[in-house]
């Protein structure tokens, strides 16, 4: 597989939710930056040779200023390899092939499948349940178990899948599967739901509780739903 040219817009999809299966080293660059064009090639290089074992996503910071924010990068190149959705090694600057030969190989060494892993591939209640009594951090098996627990939709799941997202590094799919525990599993394609969302901005600014309600039920919403925006600017509205 050639490089990911990687937005802000595809870093949810093409860098956290590949890195569930397949490490993801992930070059932030920019064109202005000589040691950038140095190394490029040379991971490049690297990373193909794994064949398919791990892939490079490159970042081009001055065009996606949100990826280079989470990664709080402060010179470049800077590369940093995810997986399981979390950062597992980096390196800053332009380094020899030889070094970054070792550096993805033993990133690829380390995503050997755990025995977590394999019992959260199996994805049934009572496998995720023992994968996280192995690694009660495996953010998988709390994605996974959280999403049975919210689609179960009582009140003790739900918050049985609050606490699990407690523990792990808040993400746009945490927070959808947060937002619709708290909101009981209410989504847009519910009746009542747009009516819903202008009776709780008519209670602002002065009532947090409805605050907080729409900012949940704004996350249940798909990405692409254009009403994220509409509501985001309206709650925007109501509050300054």
């Amino acid at each position: 597989m050639s490089a990911l040219d990687v937005t802000d817009a595809t870093f949810e999809q093409e860098v956290l939710e590949r890195s569930e299966s397949t490490p993801v080293v992930i070059d932030l660059w920019a064109p202005w930056c000589g040691p950038c064009r140095t190394l490029g090639p040379i991971i490049e290089k690297v990373v193909a040779e794994t064949g398919g074992q791990a892939v490079l996503a490159k970042v081009n910071v001055d065009d996606n200023p949100r990826v280079s924010a989470t990664f709080q990068v402060q010179s470049i190149p800077a590369v940093f390899a995810v997986y399981k959705r979390q950062v597992v090694n980096r390196f800053i600057g332009a380094l020899p092939e030889p070094q970054v030969k070792a550096f993805v190989d033993q990133v690829v060494a380390d995503a050997v499948p755990s025995e977590a892993d394999l019992l959260v591939a199996a994805g049934d209640e009572a496998s995720l349940r023992k994968a996280l009594e192995s690694e009660p951090a495996h953010a998988g098996a709390i994605v996974a178990l959280s999403e049975l627990l919210v689609a179960r939709g009582g009140e003790e799941e739900r918050q049985e899948a609050l606490s699990l997202l407690a523990r792990i590094p808040e993400t746009p799919e945490t927070r959808r599967l947060a937002a619709l525990a708290r909101t009981g599993g209410a989504g847009g394609d519910e009746d009542g739901f747009d009516e819903a969302i202008s009776e709780l901005l008519a209670r602002l600014p002065g009532d947090d509780e409805a605050r907080q309600q729409i900012v949940d039920l704004i996350e249940t919403l798909p990405s692409e739903d254009p009403r994220r925006e509409q509501y985001r600017r309206a709650l925007s509205a109501k509050l300054f």
